[in-house]
């Protein structure tokens, strides 16, 4: 077989016939390297991030020399065939051109996709492996003339399915069709999602929901076609449909709720990413939004994976909504000979010593109470930054306060308590005096 390839290949070639294939291969090599890159600077560089056409060029980034290289070849052989020159050598390099580019477009659509998850590195270099393996053999059998048979075999080889028996070919073109058009609507929902990430005129949730509803659209649009492609009966699907449905209405309904939710949350626009919420006995930013369940980054950065059903089915505290300015206060009590107006205006001034207080609205001290104990003052302060949190603020103003009233002398009140201590036998007749007095009221 090997010689029979030989002779096909070199067997009538005078060696200036073969020097001339190769130079005209190796020209067509060259100028389509140099027009890739030509075709890169002149399209990316003016255009920028932002243009349409540079989604193209970006899309075809990875496979423009060698399918340029392609192109290159098929016009020579066509110019050379019409000299009436030999171009047995392009049985060689045709196919080995072809295979570059499927494999280089292959490789950047999965990168595409699942480039965003981070365990799908390792998957995807094991994919890469056995893809351009099983190019490279099938590239193999094509040039040795044996892809006829190696077809025919898989035609023959006859598989059992149930009561049918189907071939091994129809089982690869059926998987490879459903791969095929699964990895087009990724590939397509990545690319609007992406587009539609850099649109700042659409608010983040509806950005949000149109690409998780464009991927989903296009999922099912590519499981119809491919189960069509493999000639299964659509109809089949209502059964599978009405199962869903009672799976949904009996153990999935909390599931199902949870999607609900999810859509209604993004339509609402009620959260958004970067929003600092606080639901039942969790607080903190909101990092993600996906259809089923929402993340919370917490300010210890402890994240939290919620079910989306419970942003709908209780309240909701959302610190940045409209407007991301929010109002704190702490309490102090002083004694009742201190100065009032004198120890509110410290308070005021010791809240604004600190950096996170807002300026925009000035801190306000109020007399709350005259207590028990002493005088029960408020100061309230705002802040706009409450993705940083709460408690610290707190605290820092608590130290301002605390540092001023050391500085001025101003005492906290406590509660007092009177302490009387006894020996044993003035508690045995002041127990006697209480038992007579009790008995004479009686």
């Amino acid at each position: 077989m090997l010689l029979d390839i030989y002779a096909y290949l070199f067997g009538d070639l005078s060696p200036w016939a073969l020097l001339q294939q190769l130079g005209v291969i190796a020209i067509c090599v060259l100028l389509g390297l140099g027009l890739s890159r030509g075709f890169r600077q002149m399209l990316t560089l003016p255009l920028g991030d932002s243009s349409v056409v540079d989604i193209g060029v970006k899309s075809f980034v990875h496979v423009l020399s060698p399918l340029l290289v392609l192109v290159m070849l098929i016009v020579a052989r066509r110019l050379m065939l019409k000299l009436h020159l030999s171009v047995s050598l392009w049985d060689v390099f045709i196919p080995l051109s072809m295979s570059q580019v499927v494999m280089r477009f292959s490789f950047y659509v999965l990168r595409r996709i699942f480039i965003k998850d981070s365990g799908a590195s390792a998957f995807l270099q094991v994919f890469e492996k056995v893809f351009a393996t099983l190019i490279w053999i099938g590239v193999l059998l094509y040039i040795a003339g044996l892809w006829p048979d190696f077809i025919d075999y898989l035609d023959s080889t006859m598989l059992p399915l149930g009561r049918h028996r189907t071939s091994l070919l129809t089982i690869l073109q059926a998987t490879a069709s459903v791969l095929v058009t699964l990895i087009i609507a990724l590939w397509i929902g990545a690319l609007l999602e992406e587009r539609l990430m850099k649109l700042n005129s659409m608010h983040s949730s509806l950005r949000t929901v149109v690409a998780r509803l464009a991927r989903a659209v296009l999922i099912l649009i590519a499981i119809l076609v491919s189960l069509s492609l493999v000639g299964i009966d659509l109809t089949v699907l209502s059964v599978f449909g009405g199962a869903l449905g009672v799976g949904l209405g009996l153990g999935l309904q909390k599931i199902a709720s949870s999607y609900v939710s999810g859509i209604v949350i993004l339509f609402e626009r009620s959260l958004a990413i970067g929003d600092m919420v606080n639901v039942e006995r969790y607080f903190g930013k909101v990092t993600q939004i996906n259809s089923r369940y929402t993340i919370l980054e917490g300010l210890d950065g402890i994240e939290s994976v919620l079910p989306n059903e419970m942003f709908m089915s209780g309240p909701v505290q959302n610190y940045s909504l409209h407007r991301k300015i929010i109002r704190l206060a702490t309490n102090v009590t002083i004694l009742y000979q201190d100065d009032i107006e004198t120890v509110l205006t410290m308070l005021e001034k010791a809240t604004l010593e600190v950096e996170r207080v807002s300026r925009q609205i000035l801190p306000q001290a109020l007399l709350l109470k005259i207590g028990e104990h002493g005088l029960e003052l408020e100061i309230g302060f705002w802040i706009t930054d409450p993705e940083n949190g709460r408690l610290n603020v707190t605290s820092d103003v608590n130290r301002a306060i605390w540092r001023v009233f050391k500085l001025h002398g101003i005492q906290v009140a406590h509660p007092k308590r009177d302490l009387r201590l006894m020996d044993e036998r003035s508690f045995a007749q002041s127990v006697a005096a209480s038992a007579s007095n009790l008995s004479k009221e009686g």
